[in-house]
């Protein structure tokens, strides 16, 4: 399902949670739920929260202990509260470096594969509409081969994708299969010490798995250091007074400024003996984290004293059957304060869709070049029949000799090149859309104007269907451009929208333009005329390709006979194409 309709479903979902009034926030625009406590989802659960999540119970290691026996008796009870109850239900965890079942460190990486993906259909069997899943949790990179958790106690990352040089393609991988088997489901990404320590790490790693296509829809900080010591060294939260609110503020919108992702408060906990410093620490940043429209919901990390992974249990905020002061502050609190959130998921005011727009104002006609730098403006969200707003995804690596004003805003590296601009440094899996006009159906020609040091390619779809042949490109220089021809075949006539996607990187690209064809495949046939841009003549560049697409050679004439006629070529077919036509020729 696309995000904004999974915006509409889960808001419909939230006016059935507050009829049922469920929790202590029922009334907010954002959940606060809390954990499963020593297994049992206890009675007086509903009293106080509207969202589940399972402590224990939903890892790998509880559920497959023994490989392919499962036992989701545990998680399946968190689940099924929040379908009687009228709460919500969020996954914890599908892959993680830690609480995976013991077998799995004697797998190769072909057969962690496996297990992986029948773990996750497993997870999809028992669990079919989670409302929101940890996909992946605490694999920020602290260093090569060091990770938040264990992960290379295993195959796990080798057999998800790899991690090269930190482009976190296992986890890339893994939300792109999670959104396979959970369409409607809220996907996360989960880590610890992501406010005082591992921040900018965080945001790094948010950044590159959304430019390279993970499906993510939010961000949970664990918060395990709100304190002010930020807890012992590992994010336990085992010390010091309440993280300064400024810092805490401008950390939070740090975040958001720099991943634009909503953020959940995953496992909130403020270990500590000291009544008042608790309270203090609850007044201060859950009333924050409500304000903060940003932050989409609230989990607190155990609620029952002696009951949590803290030293003795010290967060939680019932003791002995009595409210500490924070849960009675909460009590307080929640009722009368619902909160903002506009990040459009699970208790918010669904987010309007904004579509994104054509460049120019308009849709591209197909008898002009397109100038590839010229994409889609991005809009918000996603349509309602499913497409994306998002217009571009693009990453890659340029020196400061790159404009950045052209699109401001982007993440896209556009060069001032070839008498113009182009899109630079664009590695596998870059692609930018574009508004266009098909005039009619049929095959066309296209010319894709390029430059590489080195092999690249790129191909042309439209909608998730590819419409052209892999356009591969072999050059010897970022500075040498040239022109590339295939072809492609629309479906259809009118307003459609085009995708120009990297196959192989590196590669930059200047323009392309489509010609109307009746010819077919390599062969080709005939000439093709492409409209007359000018009536004067001029030296003209030619470009010659077999029938493969290859380039041959180039040259330079006044015609395209006299070009074709100062060839010195062996036997066989060819195409020769300039500005104003392409034409199949033999010699």
């Amino acid at each position: 399902m696309n995000l904004f309709k999974k915006f509409i479903v889960i808001a419909l979902a939230a006016f059935t949670l507050n009829a049922s009034a469920v929790g202590l926030a029922e009334n907010a625009t954002k959940f606060v739920g809390n954990i499963t406590t020593r297994g049992q989802v206890r009675s007086d659960f509903g009293t106080y929260w509207n969202q589940i999540t399972a402590e224990n119970e939903c890892k790998w290691a509880s559920i497959e202990g023994t490989r392919g026996r499962y036992n989701f008796d545990g998680c399946k009870a968190a689940y099924n509260w929040a379908k009687q109850n009228g709460g919500y239900f969020k996954f914890h965890a599908l892959l993680w470096g830690s609480q995976y079942p013991s077998w799995l460190e004697g797998l190769n990486v072909e057969d962690t594969k496996t297990a992986i993906l029948n773990w996750f259909d497993a997870v999809k069997k028992e669990i079919p509409d989670p409302d929101m899943i940890d996909v992946v949790n605490e694999a920020i990179r602290t260093g090569p081969g060091k990770y938040h958790s264990n992960y290379t106690k295993t195959k796990i990352i080798e057999a998800m994708g790899g991690d090269n040089n930190g482009d976190y393609t296992f986890i890339i991988n893994a939300f792109k299969e999670a959104r396979k088997r959970w369409p409607n489901a809220v996907l996360i990404y989960n880590d610890y010490n992501t406010v005082q320590w591992n921040k900018d790490e965080g945001i790094q790693l948010i950044q590159t798995i959304k430019k390279a296509g993970a499906p993510v829809d939010g961000y949970g900080l664990q918060a395990h250091d709100m304190q002010k010591l930020g807890g012992a060294a590992n994010g336990t939260g085992a010390g010091g007074s309440c993280l300064e609110l400024s810092t805490l503020k401008s950390t939070i919108e740090e975040i958001w400024n720099k991943t634009q992702t909503p953020m959940f408060i995953s496992e909130y906990d403020i270990a500590t003996e000291d009544d008042n410093d608790q309270k203090n620490c609850y007044e201060q940043q859950i009333s924050y984290f409500m304000e903060n429209e940003h932050i989409a919901g609230i989990t607190i990390w155990g609620y029952i004293y002696g009951s949590t992974w803290t030293t003795n249990g010290n967060s939680g905020i019932i003791k002995n059957g009595n409210d500490r002061p924070a849960m009675t502050w909460l009590k307080s609190y929640l009722p009368s304060h619902p909160g903002n959130n506009s990040t459009g998921l699970l208790g918010s005011t669904p987010v309007e869709p904004e579509p994104q727009k054509p460049f120019k104002g308009k849709a591209f006609d197909l008898t002009e070049p397109i100038e590839a730098e010229n994409f889609d403006i991005p809009g918000k969200g996603k349509n309602e029949d499913g497409t994306s707003n998002a217009s571009y995804s693009a990453s890659g690596s340029c020196d400061g000799t790159w404009n950045t004003t052209y699109r401001e805003g982007t993440t896209v590296s556009i060069g001032e090149k070839n008498g113009g601009l182009v899109l630079g440094c664009n590695p596998t899996g870059n692609y930018f859309e574009y508004t266009i006009k098909v005039p009619e159906a049929g095959n066309y020609v296209v010319y894709t104007t390029v430059a590489a040091d080195g092999d690249g390619a790129i191909i042309y779809k439209v909608g998730d269907k590819v419409i052209s042949d892999t356009i591969k490109y072999t050059g010897d220089s970022w500075n040498k451009f040239e022109t590339t021809r295939s072809f492609v075949t629309f479906d259809a006539p009118g307003e459609q929208i085009l995708t120009l996607e990297v196959a192989k990187g590196y590669i930059d690209i200047d323009k392309f333009e489509f010609t109307l064809t009746d010819c077919v495949g390599e062969g080709g046939c005939g000439t093709v005329s492409i409209p007359t841009r000018t009536s004067s003549p001029k030296l003209q560049h030619f470009t010659v390709f077999d029938v493969k697409g290859s380039v041959i050679t180039r040259v330079d004439n006044y015609t395209i006979e006299g070009a074709t006629a100062s060839l010195r070529l062996s036997p066989g077919v060819y195409l020769i194409k300039s500005d104003t036509e392409i034409k199949k020729f033999l010699k």
